[in-house]
């Protein structure tokens, strides 16, 4: 961990520049199933088939790389309980939930700004004749 601070200190993070670390991050977090489950984390902890019903369309498959994913970044704990049958909950971390409070409010203006949206994809599309 101290090499990839010590890296970063002298390679200051650039999103624009190809080989920067932080483009991987960028797409885990803006990545369709990651915007979802950190927007739905925010409001509470959600054991696996809640949130897969919450998140309407994803798999068990990508909401499972999704949570490591995001877990693996430091965004999402993972609380496995020692019972019969086995309990896991999700929830954010500290970091996860600065993160998630940033996606939610990019989903909540596209969802305001969706007619908008489409107003324009006409206008462009009736402009190229499509």
């Amino acid at each position: 961990m101290a090499q990839a601070t010590l890296r970063a200190a002298a390679n200051p993070p650039d999103v624009n520049s190809a080989d920067c670390p932080s483009r991987l991050v960028l797409e885990h977090v803006t990545s369709r199933w990651g915007v979802l489950v950190l927007a739905a984390l925010r409001e509470r902890s959600y054991r696996f088939s809640e949130l897969r019903r919450h998140v309407g369309g994803v798999s068990e498959k990508m909401l499972a790389q999704t949570l490591q994913t995001l877990e693996r970044d430091g965004f999402v704990r993972r609380d496995a309980k020692p019972v019969i049958p086995p309990r896991v909950d999700y929830s954010l971390t500290p970091l996860g939930q600065e993160v998630a409070e940033q996606v939610w409010e990019l989903s909540r203006w596209v969802e305001r700004r969706l007619d908008d949206v489409f107003q324009a994809r006409e206008a462009y599309d009736l402009a190229r004749g499509a």
